[in-house]
């Protein structure tokens, strides 16, 4: 069932995403070569929780984290670890949060420090087309003109779109209603959108492949081919004149 936010839940909304927002900004200063993935995660939870948060990650379904920390061929859900990041790599971190019982998550796919210009269009085209799903969150519309835009943007670069994970809605709960996938044409349903809809749009797009597999931690989603990939997300507010996005990515 899709929920409806009100106005009181909507700015209960807009706060939790503007503490993810502040979190973004502090790791954006601090991802560069050397730093590790475990140094990332306790960066976060010491962020979330001294503005008063409470990471939506952590012990989901037993992840065992409070960001998913995903480093060039990983998708999603790469779990943090002691190995630091290297020049040319790239990661995405993928945070959500509770404050005060409301959800909000977002992800960016961060450069460690320079970075192949091959890599850099990848995480350009995948931001592009987040930005394109964004424009066409309007009252009226359908949940699959998202993924029509995402494929739109990607389809002339040769990219793989990921089918097997989608987007969804967010607030209330983690995970909502609707699943958002962010390939076209797509299976399932096709509700319209309407103002107080909050939905978490999160392109995860491979240079290579669409195909993934599932590495034997439960956890980590990677490319089936090793190619690279990049994940972007915003916690977007539909309103009466279109799109309200409620996350940044800082710097």
């Amino acid at each position: 069932m899709i929920t409806i936010k009100n106005s009181i839940q909507q700015d209960g909304i807009r706060r939790s995403a503007l503490l993810l927002s502040a979190v973004f900004s502090r790791i954006s200063t601090l991802i560069e070569p050397g730093i590790s993935t475990i140094d990332i995660d306790r960066i976060v939870e010491e962020t979330i929780k001294s503005g008063g948060g409470i990471p939506a990650f952590l012990g989901y379904g037993g992840f065992p984290a409070s960001v998913c920390t995903s480093v060039n061929d990983q998708v999603i859900h790469g779990i943090p670890n002691e190995r630091p990041l290297t020049e040319g790599d790239i990661v995405g971190c993928d945070i959500g949060i509770i404050l005060d019982g409301y959800y909000s998550d977002c992800c960016k796919t961060f450069a460690v420090g320079e970075i192949a210009s091959d890599t850099q269009k990848l995480l350009d085209v995948t931001k592009k087309s987040l930005d394109a799903a964004v424009i066409v969150c309007r009252p009226g519309g359908r949940v699959k003109d998202i993924g029509k835009a995402v494929t739109e943007t990607i389809e002339p670069y040769g990219y793989g779109i990921v089918y097997s994970y989608c987007g969804h809605g967010v607030g209330i709960s983690l995970h909502e209603d609707p699943q958002i996938p962010n390939y076209y044409p797509s299976k399932g349903l096709n509700p319209r959108l309407r103002p107080g809809m909050v939905l978490a749009i999160e392109p995860m797009i491979n240079a290579g492949t669409a195909d993934v597999q599932v590495l034997d931690d439960g956890w980590t989603v990677i490319t089936a081919d090793g190619s690279l990939s990049a994940h972007f997300e915003h916690s977007v507010l539909i309103t009466d004149n279109g799109a309200e996005v409620l996350t940044s990515w800082g710097g």
